[in-house]
């Protein structure tokens, strides 16, 4: 199901994963993969695992482009391979979650893994919490092993149900022998729907902590996190509800029973999508 281009040459890579469409709330992952590229030296997409087949098309859409203003040309949809280097080398699987034959392309992923060398992986993500956009962004992490757990600090071990592709990929690789650590941020959940800069400075910051030699520069996130805080806080401003729900939140009494929680979230939502690009 891979398509390799060119064999990367990569001194002990680790594996970043960023798979859309189970949990990113906030696009933390996938705008924590972007940034992490976008700083990579000596950056390449190596290889592709297209989707044609194995994607539900209606979720994840081919796209149209005009071409010279009038041929039309459509670009499918694929998981994308990428390697470069930040201070260590890195191959970054990011891309659009397959429905299809996950056991045959979780093997070949891990195999393709296990023959680039990499000794160490990290899933990216972002979940709804009761949070406050306020508040610092809480990191919790999971792992495949143990002593790898105990190193990584809050952990998220309270969920049991449907998971997706990147939970799977996560055992599977630590099953042969790659440890495989799983970042989430947690997002409030009023504002999940939309890209949360401060969510991408806290998964990319915990990255950097757990990953020795990595280099990101976070000062151009913190800039669009101030800014980010200064637009939610806007448009507290005119749905004081909304705002009191928030404080809530800030008073360490999230437990409590929030009237028409559901329709303020919707509120605030409509205003940010309204607001500028974050």
């Amino acid at each position: 199901m891979i398509e390799i281009e060119r064999w990367p040459e990569l001194r002990d890579p680790m594996l970043v994963v960023s798979v859309a469409g189970w949990v990113d709330a906030g696009f933390a992952g996938a705008g924590a993969v972007a940034v992490l590229i976008d700083q990579m030296a000596s950056v390449s997409t190596f290889g592709h695992i297209p989707l044609d087949d194995l994607a539900d098309l209606q979720q994840a859409r081919p796209l149209v482009q005009l071409v010279d203003g009038v041929t039309r040309e459509i670009d499918w949809p694929s998981l994308d391979l990428v390697a470069g280097t930040a201070g260590r080398d890195i191959v970054v699987l990011h891309g659009p979650e397959p429905a299809l034959r996950w056991r045959a392309l979780v093997d070949e992923i891990v195999e393709l893994m296990r023959r680039l060398g990499v000794q160490r992986a990290f899933t990216l993500s972002g979940m709804p919490a009761a949070a406050s956009h306020r508040r610092p962004t809480r990191v919790l992490g999971s792992a495949t092993v143990r002593s790898l757990a105990q190193e990584i600090g809050p952990l998220r071990d309270d969920y049991a149900g449907p998971t997706g592709l990147q939970t799977v990929l996560a055992q599977a690789l630590g099953e042969m022998s790659i440890p495989t650590v799983g970042l989430w941020a947690a997002v409030p959940h009023y504002v999940a729907a939309n890209p949360s800069p401060p969510a991408i400075r806290g998964l990319l910051s915990r990255l950097r902590e757990l990953a020795p030699g990595l280099e990101i520069d976070l000062t151009a996130l913190d800039e669009r996190s101030d800014e980010y805080i200064a637009h939610v806080d806007a448009g507290l401003e005119d749905r004081p509800d909304v705002a009191e729900m928030v404080r809530t939140f800030e008073d360490d009494r999230a437990d409590e029973e929030i009237p028409d929680a559901e329709e303020l979230v919707s509120e605030i939502e409509r205003f940010l999508r309204s607001g500028p690009d974050q």
